[in-house]
């Protein structure tokens, strides 16, 4: 893995800011946007449960919260997980449409900050325009799928056996790690595939997978991932905002509030990937983060299926 960088400083964060500095506009940006929908979207106090179901209690609802928290700390050490954790526990308690729309919101300002804490900008997209755009189209065709189609638990758990497909295949191989290797076919494939999947089921594992066998700069891949993800999500949100009847103002409220308290755990994510970690350490646990979602995947979904 990369070395580590040295921690953000509040006062150099405030100074680049004033200065309109790439890195640090696009991190508070990311923050503020979300910190202004649930300011401006607010519902009022009779009517903040008023879009979720009427058996949610505020015990499961603070349970939400935390998952979220734990998906963002996640999400600031590999780039990756936010909405592979948050998404199936949502889904198996609350409608599942509601919810794919619903943690659309929290991912856009999760890679959105880390475009700008990587520092991740015009180059990668030069380098990897057509990941980038196929990405877009996959992103496109699965809004509208959503909007017409409902996919019930079958897409979930075709998810889930890519990803436990992929951990048997990092056992077998012993953590294979490929050097250097681009396929441009392959990632453009995993890219439209991303897309697609992430609009549809909001789970979105082939992209990360690809990345994680052939890309061990950290934060190129990290990097890479967000710039990809935030150009998903963004293209998502406004196509279900001014071209569906998905994304509601009530959504969006309740999106940007979750994406507000997942701002605690990302910034505790990404101090903890600034530590020098082990690079075998670091893939043997994205690998069993891998495993463990897959497993809380099926638990979703093989009963719906099969029983």
């Amino acid at each position: 893995m990369s070395s580590p960088e040295s921690p953000i400083r509040v006062d150099r964060f405030v100074s680049n800011l004033r200065a309109f500095r790439y890195r640090e506009v696009m991190m508070a940006v990311a923050t503020l946007s979300v910190i202004a929908g649930s300011i401006v979207f607010f519902p009022g106090l009779e009517n903040v449960g008023a879009g979720i179901q009427s058996d949610v209690s505020l015990g499961l609802l603070a349970a939400f919260v935390l998952v979220a928290i734990v998906a963002g700390v996640v999400k600031g050490m590999i780039g990756f997980g936010y909405a592979l954790i948050t998404t199936p526990i949502f889904a198996s308690v609350i409608d599942p449409t509601f919810a794919v729309v619903v943690l659309a919101i929290p991912p856009w300002m999760l890679n959105m900050f880390q475009i700008g804490e990587t520092d991740t900008g015009l180059a990668f997209v030069r380098d990897e325009w057509l990941l980038v755009a196929l990405a877009a189209v996959g992103t496109v065709l699965g809004v509208a799928f959503l909007a017409e189609f409902s996919t019930g638990p079958i897409v979930p758990f075709l998810i889930g056996l890519i990803i436990f497909g992929y951990v048997v295949f990092q056992l077998v191989q012993r953590f294979v790690t490929v050097e250097e290797a681009h396929h441009p076919v392959a990632l453009g494939t995993a890219g439209f595939l991303e897309g697609f999947l992430l609009a549809v089921a909001n789970l979105g594992p082939l992209l990360p997978v690809y990345f994680h066998t052939f890309e061990r700069d950290a934060e190129r891949y990290i990097g890479g991932l967000s710039m990809v993800l935030g150009t998903v999500f963004t293209i998502r949100i406004v196509q279900m905002a001014l071209f569906t009847d998905l994304l509601t103002t009530y959504r969006l409220w309740l999106g940007s509030v979750i994406a507000v308290v997942t701002i605690v755990g990302l910034l505790l994510g990404t101090s903890l990937r600034r530590l020098e970690v082990d690079e075998d350490l670091f893939n043997r646990f994205v690998v069993g983060l891998l495993f463990l979602i897959s497993l809380n995947i099926f638990r979703n979904t093989v009963p719906a299926l099969f029983f």
